[in-house]
């Protein structure tokens, strides 16, 4: 092709480039005027963010469909227990967190001997979450934050406005939080780079709980989720603690339901039942477990059938990371799978 038709041609191509891309932004959708009013002045209020900061910062947020699509049909959200596991429990997944187990041994004993949460348990948030750090997220924090909070996916069934509403309203404080985060811990926000609902870092944090309970593990004076493994251990670790880890105590234990006990679902994970009373509604754990702890009846749809577990404090805790009851279960099994297997501490 003679070089002056490449030329043209490639200046037609940056054009039209340039022209889709201004035709998206014109096509993409604005907040509702009133709403964002209200989001600067409550931000401001709030958390004492300068009005013109606000603007400034909303003026470089761009709304994103594929967030939109994302939120509205999570992957694992409808997966019973025998599909959703085989997800987070992979050879794969096993083998890498017991080396990265291994590999950071001493600052993960020393979590564990600090806050009571065993290490196990700290890598397998990290291994299920981002893959020990290996995806971390591609959206833009501010654009997820900024599309959810102002563009939250409306189902259009009366049942279900308030909580979309209100879901609405959360990514809105969480935005907020983001742009207070990034001046108190120093983060450049426009390049901070997270999951499709804005949740960022190795342990995968929401700007909120960024604030509330990340802490500074490797004594520089910064709270970094992103770089500081010192900082990431210490940070879910305390997540734990602050939502009610107790050390030592039992995470679940199987069950064994009664013949023609009737089907029993709690209102609630909160571990709130005595085994007393749960075996008066005919379910015993399978194995003594020479304590009375308080618990809660979970049940799953098995590879082998229907499975019936007491899931203790412990267990509730780890559903405040996430309130699925599946999540819960595939952290711990995870954490022991790579328990058991190991390798000696190595020298990094």
């Amino acid at each position: 092709m003679p070089r002056i038709v490449s030329r043209l041609l490639a200046a037609l191509l940056v054009l039209a480039a340039a022209s889709v891309s201004a035709q998206d932004a014109a096509a993409a959708p604005r907040p509702d005027a009133t709403v964002r009013a209200a989001f600067v002045a409550e931000a401001g209020e709030k958390y004492g963010l300068a009005a013109d900061e606000i603007e400034a910062w909303l003026a470089q947020s761009e709304y994103r469909q594929s967030i939109v699509d994302a939120m509205s049909r999570p992957a694992e959200a409808v997966k019973p227990w025998k599909h959703y596991r085989p997800i987070f429990i992979t050879d794969r997944r096993i083998a890498d967190g017991q080396a990265f187990l291994a590999r950071h041994r001493a600052a993960l004993d020393k979590v564990a001997a600090d806050t009571g949460v065993p290490a196990e348990m700290v890598v397998a948030i990290i291994g299920v979450e981002t893959s020990y750090g290996g995806n971390t997220g591609s959206y833009r924090v501010l654009d997820a934050l900024y599309t959810l909070g102002f563009f939250y996916p409306v189902s259009g069934d009366p049942a279900k406005v308030e909580r979309e509403t209100m879901r609405g309203k959360f990514f809105r404080d969480e935005l907020a939080q983001v742009m207070l985060l990034a001046k108190e811990e120093k983060l450049d926000l426009a390049q901070l780079k997270g999951s499709y609902a804005g949740a960022m870092g190795y342990g995968q944090f929401m700007p909120s709980s960024y604030r509330a309970y990340a802490r500074d593990g490797d004594g520089d004076g910064r709270r970094d989720l992103f770089g500081s493994l010192p900082d990431v251990f210490a940070s879910v670790a305390n997540y734990f603690v602050a939502h009610g880890w107790k050390k030592d105590e039992p995470v679940v234990a199987l069950a064994q339901a009664a013949e023609g006990a009737a089907p029993f679902v709690p209102d609630t994970l909160e571990a709130k039942y005595s085994l007393a009373e749960l075996g008066e509604k005919g379910y015993r754990p399978a194995v003594a477990q020479g304590h009375d702890l308080a618990a809660t009846l979970v049940t799953f749809e098995g590879n082998a059938g229907t499975e019936h577990w007491l899931g203790f404090r412990n267990f509730y805790t780890i559903t405040r990371y996430n309130r699925s009851p599946m999540y819960a279960m595939a952290v711990y099994q995870l954490s022991r799978e790579i328990a058991a297997g190991a390798a000696p501490a190595v020298a990094p």
